[in-house]
């Protein structure tokens, strides 16, 4: 060991470590444990019973329409039982001021629903009994976010709640001064509305994020994690820097289970860290690479740290467009971190482990074939299915469902054959890598869940909970079935005993994912607070002044504060609070200064750039959490490991930027073949600008090389910023000709019309941008009606009246003064241009890149040659 190295921290150490962060430190034994361990159980059997289509029969109307309240109620009473209150806290019994604080926060949290009939009485609003209750009610929740979360969030709530009551204070300044509220007010918005803290995000962990922790701890208690793990070390741990690459593939995979970040980092680190070092990387790398797969685990669809869930309701798409969009930007940063281990293996000259000769290229060329196997089987699972409705249309859930048990205990079978995976030494004298040929049919019924999770979600298209629900259902039987009937065709006595084993699990998989839930359940409720403070106050206006004022309008810079901001929060907020609170603050902020400069932002582009931030936080020192973790896996410095990993990291903080420029990133409006396209040029762009920041293409990069490879990637990104010099996108139309050219324009092409006038608030003039999509219509004045334009030509200038209420036009244009002295007025049209195709300058670009690879192949030492192809 050296002496920068400190002493990697045991198994039960480190399941310590995880548990005091996602779970729960504290661990009663006896009846007390049991208590709570039925308490845990009781919340996944609701969730469930919630989700289920016999939801409406099984459960009363009441708990389904308070189903918040009892999410909530559940949360806190548990992280009163499961996480110490102070440091000095027992960790091995309940101390009696736990009890009350829990069993009184669970109170206070069903306070909507003892006393319903009360509120709607009262027009649900509360009275002064009631805002006392409530605010009760915020004391005890912050507790409980305090305990659970630490204290960033509550000071963060605090500040806002202040802000609430005593925003009207002259000691405020005048920029954010607002009238103020009572304390009735305050209370029946944050604790007795849906507005606060029972608002949005609450919602979104009730309906659908219980249900996905809860399949990925069934899961992973089903045994899949170490499934996954092992089919990546079979497949790449034979390459060179292979348990690296095998740490990145095995993290993507457990990932999408376990949904956090410190535990991937110990679920797969406890294998990967120890076999990267032993390969030649030091402490700190190998602690790096670990970090960078595992928080990039929350960028993987579908799950997404629960993000993805709160962007359905927060951008109003549906969860398979959000997947959709978040989908390419998360593979190809996947990508790239195989190459930067790559490259780090090449660089470093790094040995393999086990003497197994493979072809990097073959090998990833059969990791394609798998994915795109798994993905068309996804796919072509709807034309049986169809087939078998079609021809029984009243009993075909009964057949399929049939079908679906024969196929898993044939699967079941096939397992049985070899023997159950056992997780290996990584500090063995000898290394042992799985051999692929003999463990993939150990575990391909684990693929059954995630088919059918896929199925109902992308084909079916049915709701996330409903969708979960039935993954879960069969999650349910394999955990039950799958110990006894491997035991019946290994042709075991008493093999009917083993259902026994397998209903333990099943219990301690629905307990795990209960006190799992327990941290997003306060964080959600805790940032509702904020959410309420911004819809009361409108603080988010002022949020925008406040912003603009800084970037001084320049989305640039705009865009940089933002992220600064999520990675700031970030540093003392789990994921899905940071998500939150910074969506709620910076989102509109983002798109308003956007169409101020003329760019039309996406609003899931935003919600995706604030949520790639906040997961960095994770990573970025002096806070970073998963780095903390690697760090005491592998035995090295934490802040070391920090830095290092936001190195390796670049890709996932350029990739938000690059997007927001770029929506065809995200897949917004193209084609199949388009986006097939997208595909390939982002992937190499994201290898060039790997390889540039690592200095290393086919060898050590020259200076000139780093800066041409940024500049390639830079081109291959975004095309249209070189092909917009070469010629305009847009022609430019006199204002007065506006109505003329509506009326001539095609059905469905685009305008971008820059509206000028006194802003509502401040009265200083400012520009904005609307596009608009031709509609149909007789003539001009009929298009003109139906976007909701109403001009009155005045001398030199075409002045806007206010459009209606609640329409496309009147919510682009709320924040005018129509009613002042400056008009409002149209000051620019811009028609789309007849452009040459911006895929040309891939062309260039490629020729350059290949130019640069014929440089370096040249001076590449002939050791490198013979290596592994970089």
């Amino acid at each position: 060991m050296s002496k920068t190295e400190k002493r990697a921290l045991s198994e039960e150490e480190l399941q310590e470590l995880v548990a005091a962060s996602d779970s729960g430190a504290r661990s009663p034994t006896g009846s007390v444990g049991l208590f709570i361990a039925l308490v845990a159980l009781t919340w996944s059997i609701f969730q469930v019973l919630l989700a289920s289509p016999v939801a409406p029969w099984v459960l009363p109307g009441d708990l389904i329409n308070n189903s918040r309240q009892i999410h909530l109620a559940f949360a806190v009473f548990l992280a009163a039982m499961a996480y110490p209150l102070f440091k000095s806290s027992p960790r091995d019994y309940i101390p009696w001021y736990d009890w009350v604080l829990g069993i009184s926060g669970a109170f206070l949290a069903l306070y909507g629903y003892f006393f319903y009939n009360k509120i709607v009485a009262n027009g649900g609003l509360a009275d002064a009994t009631d805002a006392y209750f409530a605010l009760a009610g915020l004391i005890l929740l912050f507790i409980a976010s305090y305990r659970v979360l630490g204290p960033v969030m509550v000071i963060l709530a605090l500040i806002f709640l202040f802000y609430v009551f005593f925003g009207s204070s002259e000691a405020v300044p005048d920029q954010i001064r607002w009238a103020g509220a009572s304390l009735r007010k305050a209370m029946s918005h944050m604790w007795i509305t849906s507005e606060g803290v029972f608002g949005i995000a609450l919602g979104v962990s009730t309906k659908f994020v219980f249900l996905f922790v809860l399949f990925g701890a069934l899961l992973d208690k089903a045994g899949a994690g170490n499934y996954f793990i092992k089919m990546a070390f079979g497949a790449l741990g034979h390459l060179r820097g292979g348990p690296a690459k095998a740490a990145v593939v095995g993290s993507a995979a457990t990932g999408l289970i376990s949904g956090s970040s410190i535990a991937n980092v110990v679920t797969t680190g406890t294998f990967t860290i120890p076999l990267m070092k032993r390969v030649g990387f030091s402490a700190e790398k190998a602690g790096s690479v670990e970090v960078a797969s595992s928080v990039n685990g929350q960028i993987m669809p579908p799950v997404m740290g629960a993000a993805a869930f709160l962007m359905v309701e927060y951008v109003g798409i549906s969860y398979v467009e959000v997947i959709t969009h978040a989908f390419l930007p998360a593979v190809i940063s996947y990508i790239a971190l195989v190459y930067i281990v790559h490259l780090e293996a090449v660089k470093n000259n790094m040995p393999t482990i086990g003497n197994k000769v493979v072809s990097m290229g073959r090998t990833i060329g059969g990791m394609f074939a798998f994915f795109a196997g798994f993905a068309a089987l996804c796919y072509v699972t709807q034309f049986p299915v169809r087939f078998i409705t079609g021809l029984f249309p009243e009993g075909s859930g009964l057949i399929l469902s049939i079908l679906l048990g024969a196929i898993y205990v044939a699967l079941i079978y096939l397992a049985s054959q070899t023997p159950d995976l056992e997780a290996d030494d990584p500090n063995a004298e000898v290394v042992e890598l799985p051999d692929l040929a003999k463990i993939y049919k150990s575990g391909l019924y684990f693929l059954l869940p995630i088919i059918v999770l896929v199925y109902f979600l992308m084909i079916e298209r049915k709701s996330p909970g409903l969708s979960a629900f039935w993954a879960t259902f069969l999650l349910f039987g394999i955990l039950l079935t799958q110990k006894t009937l491997k035991a019946f065709f290994r042709g075991e006595e008493n093999a009917i005993s083993r259902l026994k084993d397998g209903l333990i699990d099943l219990i301690d998989g629905m307990i795990d994912g209960a006190r799992n839930m327990i941290g997003i359940g306060l964080a959600t409720a805790t940032a509702g607070i904020i959410v309420g403070t911004v819809s009361l106050t409108g603080i988010g206006q002022v949020m925008a002044d406040f912003v603009e004022f800084l970037s001084g309008g320049n989305l640039i810079l705009m865009l940089i504060f933002v992220a600064i901001l999520s990675l700031i929060l970030g540093m003392g907020l789990p994921t899905t609070a940071n998500y939150i609170v910074v969506s709620s603050l910076m989102v509109a902020v983002v798109v308003e200064l956007g169409a101020q400069s003329g760019l039309i932002v996406p609003l899931i582009a935003v919600h995706l750039f604030v949520f790639y931030f906040g997961i960095m936080a994770d990573v970025t020192p002096p806070v970073g959490l998963a780095s903390f973790a690697a760090a005491a896996v592998s035995g090295g410095d934490a802040i070391r490991t920090g830095f290092t990993a936001f190195f390796y990291s670049l890709r996932t903080v350029a990739l938000p930027f690059v997007f927001i420029f770029n929506t065809d990133l995200l897949l917004i409006d193209v084609t199949l073949t388009q986006g097939i396209v997208v595909f390939i040029v982002s992937t190499i762009g994201i290898l060039v600008f790997t390889a540039a920041t690592m200095g290393w293409f086919l060898t050590k990069n020259r200076i000139y090389e780093t800066v041409l490879l940024l500049v390639i990637a830079f081109a291959l990104f975004r095309p249209g910023f070189f092909m917009n010099q070469i010629q305009p996108p847009f022609d430019l139309i006199e204002p007065a000709a506006f109505t003329e050219t509506v009326g001539n324009a095609a059905v469905g092409s685009e305008l971008r019309v820059i509206v000028s006038g006194p802003d509502f608030d401040t009265l200083e003039v400012k520009d904005v941008t609307v596009p608009l999509t031709v509609p149909e219509g007789a003539d001009a004045q009929a298009r003109l009606d139906t976007l909701g334009f109403i001009i009155v030509p005045e001398v030199g200038v075409q002045r806007l009246d206010e459009p209606g209420f609640g329409t496309e036009l009147g919510d682009a244009l709320s924040s005018f003064d129509f009613y002042g002295d400056d008009p409002v007025q149209i000051t620019q049209v811009k028609a789309t241009a007849d452009q040459l195709p911006k895929e040309l300058i891939f062309i260039p670009a490629l020729v350059l890149l290949g130019l640069i690879a014929l440089m370096q192949s040249r001076r590449a030492t002939p050791a490198l040659r013979e290596g592994e192809p970089a």
